[in-house]
């Protein structure tokens, strides 16, 4: 299996990445994110790569960022999801986004992505939210921790449920409420978290 990719780069398009070792051209599709770090043309590019075999098919996928593969592993052994629903997903946001929406369990931000319907996304949070923990987003570790313990208590959730009803998205009203007290009541919370969300983070 090809792990990775060390050489010049010789097209880099929004899509796709074209890197050159030892006289070889391996076509990569690539995100957004990793269209936006990776160098220019001609320039010694590191890539992650993923392999994906098919029957009539090898597909390459590259990644700027251990951490991105990592997250496009996670979402494509979801059932049905496939990588250029991956794909798809870390070009319209970063690894530590996709695993903040999954832990604070916003399958609607999702679908913010091309081809992501809210099934889809329902069932991507279904069934990974679980499993997030052994994603190495080290930053996002500690947020992943609190979202949890405030969704196992009843105020907290409480305070979730009305900030969401205030127009915020599910991932911001619990990040908001994780970072606070949970011994605090209900209506302490949502003031709290408002002053909070006023910043928007």
């Amino acid at each position: 299996m090809i792990a990775s990719l060390n050489g010049k780069l010789l097209i880099k398009e929004q899509n796709i990445a074209v890197v050159e070792c030892s006289g070889v051209g391996f076509k990569c599709a690539i995100t957004n994110n990793t269209f936006s770090q990776i160098g220019g043309i001609g320039e010694i590019v590191f890539l992650h790569t993923y392999l994906a075999v098919r029957e009539d098919a090898l597909d390459l996928f590259g990644f700027a960022t251990k951490e991105e593969l990592d997250v496009f592993k996670l979402i494509t052994s979801v059932s049905g999801v496939g990588p250029k629903i991956g794909i798809a997903i870390l070009s319209e946001f970063t690894p530590d986004k996709v695993i903040l929406y999954i832990a604070s369990e916003d399958a609607k931000s999702l679908t913010a992505a091309s081809g992501v319907g809210i099934k889809l996304a329902q069932r991507i949070v279904l069934e990974l939210k679980d499993k997030i923990g052994s994603v190495g987003v080290s930053n996002q570790i500690d947020s992943i921790k609190k979202i949890g313990n405030a969704s196992s208590n009843t105020s907290s959730k409480e305070a979730i449920e009305a900030l969401v009803s205030l127009g915020y998205t599910q991932s911001e009203a619990s990040l908001a409420v994780s970072r606070l007290d949970t011994s605090l009541s209900t209506d302490e919370l949502i003031k709290q978290s408002l002053r909070t969300l006023s910043g928007r983070f």
